[in-house]
């Protein structure tokens, strides 16, 4: 499914200047939209109220419009730092607790993520401690700053450096991987840092930089508060008031306004593997932004190259030829421009060339022929059964609050879940063509081979022979 990019605690832009022109709903469909109220503060947070009684229980989410996309040339990775900063204590709740009153409170789908375009903070509350949970939000966005020391800072910066070595130097392919994303988003573009940002970077933090970045990032007039679930209304905007009406905020912040980057020509990226036993095989591409014309079309072709068994790729590469362990196709979508990729991890004696002549012979497929009519059915199917179930809890990444809000920060409309889903009515075999041909070009790509050295490489089944 649709991969959205982002740091979890344990590990946007601006919103869309056009609501992409909606599609006439299919019959049926009118009822998807979810009731919400939206207004502002007048020191510019918005909030979005949406009431759902099946359980007595209450979403708060709160989404801070920065992400890594908004982090300066060697300040990586502060925003995904300041998500743990977060929960180390503010003004009127001391260090280290946040959780734990929340967790005590019976709280559920607690966390904090970070991605390129922005940083968001939730948790599940029984009902009747809807107060509790919005005190500690206000009180973290208003006064962390009163509680922030050079000790604590310290702290966090190694828990992340802790993170970046477990998810990227430390990590199968993770070094690899990361400079195939870079090739895609060279310096200085804003996405090219990681989230989890550079250990030069993270090092060279200070308490004044820190305190800087949340002054201009963190303001109420860039934040968005969602309140899901079972509550009234009027006592709702009654404790919003009182927790947050009060705290002093800046004018919104601008965003980096950054040109779309082109790939001109086929970058070759060829990595001396040091962790990982299996040659890894990757080609990238750079596509829409989330939302946007091209989006929905490059989802279906990815479900059509790799979910299932019947799967283009999957069905060549792993079942008849037997010459890849895995292989997935995805689009990951983004605020300013998104990533289609293609990855397939070598059986033991397959080369990465090999497993990219054959990506090649099945993408030239589809640049001739399309994909079928029931490839797309299948890939609508599946993309409406997971929005649609995510409906069904109020808190929690891909929730109906955690919608709400996404949709709220893309296209400036919370409740767009039937237009999202709309998308993909129309896109036919054709469609899908075109994008192959005029998207996923070979000039226009990086490809990374990802090979350990012989020391390295796992034993192959068949010596001095390629699998079969």
């Amino acid at each position: 499914m649709k991969a959205l990019a982002a740091a979890a605690l344990f590990v946007g832009l601006p919103a869309l200047a056009q609501t992409p022109e909606a599609k006439p709903l299919e019959p049926g469909r009118e009822n998807l939209a979810i009731p919400y109220e939206k207004y502002t503060l007048p020191n510019g947070l918005e909030v979005i109220l949406s009431v759902d009684r099946k359980l007595p229980v209450v979403a708060v989410n709160v989404w801070y419009h920065v992400g890594a996309y908004d982090e300066q040339p060697g300040r990586t990775g502060f925003a995904h730092l300041f998500e743990h900063m977060m929960f180390q204590g503010s003004k009127h709740v001391p260090d280290d607790v946040h959780i734990g009153m929340l967790e005590q409170a019976g709280a559920t789908d607690l966390n904090g993520t970070t991605s390129y375009d922005r940083t968001n903070y939730y948790e599940t509350v029984p009902s009747n401690l809807l107060e509790t949970a919005l005190w500690l939000e206000s009180d973290r966005m208003g006064f962390l700053l009163d509680a922030l020391t050079q000790k604590k800072l310290d702290t966090q910066k190694e828990v992340v450096k802790n993170e970046r070595r477990q998810s990227v130097e430390t990590a199968p392919y993770g070094e690899a991987q990361e400079k195939a994303w870079q090739a895609l988003f060279p310096p200085p573009h804003p996405y090219s840092g990681n989230v989890i940002g550079s250990m030069k970077d993270l090092d060279a933090a200070t308490v004044d930089d820190v305190k800087a970045f949340f002054r201009k990032w963190y303001a109420p007039s860039n934040a968005t508060l969602a309140i899901v679930g079972d509550f009234d209304p009027a006592k709702a905007k009654a404790l919003v008031e009182k927790y947050f009406g009060t705290l002093p905020s800046g004018p919104k912040p601008q965003r980096p306004d950054v040109k779309p980057v082109r790939v001109t020509r086929e970058t070759v990226i060829r990595h001396d593997e040091k962790v990982a036993t299996l040659p890894l095989l990757t080609l990238s591409w750079l596509t829409a932004p989330y939302l946007k014309p091209g989006d929905a079309t490059a989802d279906v072709l990815a479900s059509a190259l790799s979910t299932g068994r019947a799967s283009r790729l999957y069905r060549r590469l792993v079942l008849d030829k037997q010459l890849a362990q895995s292989v997935t196709a995805s689009q990951q979508s983004q605020g300013a421009q998104s990533v289609f990729s293609i990855e397939a991890v070598a059986r033991p004696g397959v080369t990465t060339d090999t497993l990219k002549k054959e990506i090649d012979a099945v993408l030239d497929e589809v640049r001739k022929n399309g994909v079928t009519q029931e490839e797309i059915a299948r890939m609508r199917t599946r993309y409406d059964t997971y929005q649609l179930a995510g409906l069904q809890t109020v808190g929690g990444l891909g929730s109906k609050s955690d919608k709400l809000q996404s949709y709220n920060q893309y296209v400036g409309e919370p409740s767009y879940i039937a237009q999202d889903l709309a998308r993909y009515q129309d896109i036919t075999p054709d469609a899908v063509k075109q994008f192959a041909n005029d998207v996923l070009r070979p000039d226009a790509r990086v490809v990374l081979h990802a090979v350990p050295s012989a020391g390295q490489a796992a034993p192959s089944s068949a010596p001095g022979k390629e699998a079969r």
